[in-house]
């Protein structure tokens, strides 16, 4: 399922309100929850939310005269299917060029650095 940029801002807002026990959200909560982050209007955040609901990444229930809308795509879903998207666009599909671009032109920080050992220690020990 293909979430575009702007979509993905509205998923977000949904997927932390579902985290945080809160969903699902009407569409007014949605447009609050954006107001100080992005320029948009009302209009358009309900346009994204339409579009979602068309793609089947969220579902709405009726509340009186309201709509609620939940997430159905998962964040964890969108992520793999994003990040493996990005490796195969650019890298070929391979994680080692990935990291080696962003040491070249983002200095890795020593808590990068860390995390880094120890997932490729853990990765080593699995076979185990």
């Amino acid at each position: 399922m293909q979430v575009s940029e702007a979509e993905s801002v509205v998923m977000e807002v949904l997927w932390t309100a579902e985290a945080g026990g809160r969903a699902p959200l009407a569409a007014e909560d949605v447009v609050a929850a954006l107001a100080d982050r992005q320029d948009w209007q009302e209009a358009t955040i309900k346009t994204l939310l339409n579009r979602l609901l068309k793609k089947g990444a969220i579902k709405a229930s009726r509340d009186g005269r309201r709509y609620l809308y939940t997430p159905v795509l998962s964040r964890q879903a969108w992520l793999l299917d994003e990040s493996e998207g990005l490796l195969q666009r650019l890298f070929d599909g391979r994680v080692a060029p990935l990291v080696a671009h962003f040491s070249r032109h983002r200095k890795l920080d020593r808590a990068d650095i860390t995390a880094l050992r120890k997932l490729i220690e853990e990765i080593d020990h699995a076979g185990d």
